[in-house]
Order: C-alpha cells, then structure tokens, then sequence
C-alpha cells in the first residue's frame, strides 16, 4: 500500500431528504450532509439541502426521473459511491423521501456491504407522509381505517412487469401510489374493477410540502380527468381512501375560523 492510499474505507450515508420542503430533514441527515466530503444527489433534492455541504465538497448529480433521457444508470451511482469511498471520503447519497421507501437504498446498502464499504441508513420522512399531511389528508383515521397501503405506480398495470393484487388493494384501507401519475387511468380502472366503489374519496398531490403544492381531489372514477385537467404533473403521489373525505372537512372548519377571526 502507498502512503497516499487510505487505510480504511470512508463511510457511505444513505440519507433521507424528506418530501421536498428542505427544513423536513431529520436532524441526523443534516448533520451528515454538513461534513460530507462528497454528496451524490438525487433530482428531486432541495438545492438548499446541497447547499449545507461544505464549500469544497464534491457535489454529483445523480437524477433518476422515469422515462426520461438523461437519467442516471444504478450501475454509474454505485460506482461513484464506492470509488468515492474507497478513497477514504465520506460520501452522503442523498435521496427524496425516505431511502427505503421506493428509493433503492436496500440495494446500494447491499451493494456497498457487499464489497466491505461501512453504510448507514438515515431515514427521512417518506413521501407519502410528508405530502399527505401537508395536504390535509390524515393517512390513518380512527373511524375510517386500520390499515395504509404504499405502492408503486410505476408498471403500467396492463403489463406483466406490473405484480400488484388490485383485489387486495382494493380492499386496503388508505392506498398511497407513487410514481403513478402516468398510469392513473388505468390504475384507477383497475381498482373499480376489483370492486372499489367508483365514487371513494381519492386525491393527487403533486409536488407535497413545497410551496406550489397542489392538491387535486375528486371521487377516483373522476380522478384522471380532474387531474388533467389541474395540469397535474410529477412529483406526485395518488391517495385513495375515505381519509381524503377529511381534506375537505379540515378545510372548512380553517376557513370558518378565518371567517370569525
């Protein structure tokens, strides 16, 4: 070994960046963003997060947006991990939401154990937590349902790659769909034909917890047309479920107090 070679590998922090406000980082993702000698980022991160990073650190771009051109290959991002930390960096992955939820962080954790590279997991807020909430939307209620759902939207439901029990899924309670915009017609027509009644409260929530969020809710066999309508675009996360019904009674009750006030 020559002295300019480290003796020890860095260590890789697969960090949560929460739902898109920046100030929705757990307080340990900051901390480990703040002495990253290296910060590989996802497209959905907050530019404000990356800015904690010390000045001289690296900053890599690594977006991963559905079928679009450009996005990064998994192979390249965790070749850029593990060179980066062999080199005896510590290296900060830092991806929206949570890194297990949907993010592949299962897979970069394996992939850097695998090959003897020090991983720790730093949850961060899911999506469909974040986003819910910001718009109202309670995902549990005790008098509507015991149980929520996450799942990808991703497939379309009409191929094969698409695995998901729509009869389950029908029956589950509160069901939050990511990645799901594209599919949303078919999604929905899945579900009515499970036997999800046609009018559950269902909603789009588009870009959840920033400051142009935007909220679409409508009975699900009206949810497509009414979120093309919005203009609806990804990020997004699609939410049915008696729970939805709630957006509406929270709102009001606010404006009745704005209106007294």
């Amino acid at each position: 070994m020559t002295p300019t070679e480290p003796t020890h590998a860095g260590t890789v922090y697969l960090v949560g960046a929460g739902p898109g406000a920046p100030d929705l980082v757990t307080v340990r993702g900051l901390n480990a963003i703040r002495r990253a000698d290296v910060v590989v980022y996802d497209a959905l991160v907050h530019p404000e997060l990356i800015a904690h990073a010390p000045a001289d650190a690296e900053r890599v771009y690594a977006g991963k947006r559905g079928y679009c051109v450009g996005s990064t290959l998994q192979e390249t991002i965790h070749e850029v991990m593990a060179n980066r930390a062999r080199a005896g960096l510590t290296v900060v992955r830092l991806k929206g939401g949570d890194p297990c939820v949907f993010g592949r962080g299962g897979e970069e954790a394996e992939y850097l154990a695998e090959r003897g590279i020090p991983v720790e997991i730093v949850p961060g807020v899911t999506t469909a937590v974040g986003a819910c909430a910001a718009a109202g939307i309670p995902l549990t209620h005790r008098d509507e349902t015991q149980a929520v759902t996450l799942v990808t939207g991703h497939f379309d439901p009409d191929s094969p790659e698409c695995k998901l029990d729509w009869k389950a899924l029908a029956c589950a309670g509160t069901l939050v769909v990511y990645m799901g915009l594209r599919h949303l017609d078919a999604i929905a027509a899945r579900l009515i034909g499970a036997g999800l009644d046609p009018e559950t409260p269902a909603a789009v929530v588009c870009r959840g917890t920033l400051p142009d969020q935007q909220v679409i809710d409508s009975p699900l066999t009206q949810l497509a047309t009414a979120a093309r309508a919005a203009g609806a675009a990804a990020p997004a996360v699609i939410v049915v479920g008696q729970v939805v019904a709630h957006r509406t009674r929270m709102m009001s009750l606010v404006a009745a107090q704005g209106a007294v006030a």
